[in-house]
């Protein structure tokens, strides 16, 4: 099978970056404008064709799985007082032909984790991983970034990591790759290694929260011990599955924003409130007193 059908969004992180903001909310709830990160994710995750969203919760996430449902009171209310554009948005939050699969992380045990807690759903199926942290956005008439890599994945078979060059500084943050020329924007992983600090840095070459991985990444990470920090991380099943099949590193097209950071949530929020129909007129003149 090599259509991407199963989408992987691991949800059970604490937020502790946002406090006293996600001290009774889940980070993935925060608004960009008027939508929560995790829907912008699964909403770039349906247009890649993807119909089966299997979220990795944990502890106070109750309030993504109510996102996703049914809200009979809210929509009899909204109903009532012939509010039908807010009933209308409230009803399409996700369409209708989307399944949403929620299991409990009982433990914090990590990403690669998080990932392995999918494998009963997943299956045998290649899959797709999103960390709604990492804010995609692209230019008007491009394909979201998931879809950019479902496409190469129907011809390529391959595992794939988004990645995106950032300051060697900076690499003690993200899983690190050095890679082998294969073709334009797509390349060959030869090494990956979780935040190395910067002098031990294989390249500047990042990976970022877009992954597209065959099932063989479940056996890789059920063999794992802990690794950086503690946790049994997705970067180490990748260095594992990198002996067993090709991995290819996707230098995608758009722009990303880490709303893990106050900075990059800020930056993010800016973006989308020029570009938001109701507010970017507005919201552009006002900017221009900041200059």
């Amino acid at each position: 099978m090599t259509k991407i059908r199963k989408a992987v969004f691991p949800v059970a992180g604490l937020g502790s970056r946002f406090l006293p903001a996600t001290k009774a909310q889940p980070k993935e709830m925060l608004p960009i404008v008027d939508k929560p990160l995790i829907q912008y994710a699964v909403e770039e995750a349906v247009a890649a064709g993807i119909t089966d969203m299997v979220f990795i919760t944990g502890r106070n996430k109750r309030a993504i799985e109510d996102h996703f449902d049914k809200a009979y009171e809210l929509e009899t209310e909204l109903e009532a007082a012939g509010k039908a554009r807010l009933l209308e948005l409230v009803q399409n939050v996700i369409p209708k032909h989307i399944n949403c699969i929620f299991i409990r992380q009982s433990e914090m045990l990590g990403l690669g984790h998080a990932v392995l807690c999918a494998r009963p759903v997943v299956g045998d199926d290649p899959f797709a991983v999103l960390l709604a942290d990492d804010f995609m956005d692209v230019a008007a008439g491009q394909k979201p970034v998931l879809a950019q890599m479902t496409d190469i994945f129907a011809a390529e078979k391959s595992s794939m990591l988004a990645v995106q060059d950032v300051p060697r500084a900076d690499t003690k943050q993200y899983g690190i790759v050095s890679i082998d020329a294969y073709k334009t924007d797509l390349e060959k992983v030869n090494s990956i290694v979780e935040k190395p600090q910067p002098d031990q840095a294989p390249s500047t070459l990042a990976v970022v929260g877009r992954y597209v991985l065959t099932n063989g990444i479940f056996d890789c990470l059920e063999g794992l011990g802990k690794g950086a920090g503690g946790e049994i991380q997705l970067t180490d099943g990748i260095a594992a599955l990198m002996k067993k099949e090709r991995v290819l590193a996707y230098r995608y097209a758009g722009q990303r924003y880490d709303c893990g950071s106050k900075l990059g949530y800020l930056q993010a929020t800016l973006a989308m409130g020029l570009k938001h129909p109701e507010t970017g007129p507005e919201f552009a003149e006002y900017l221009k007193q900041f200059k």
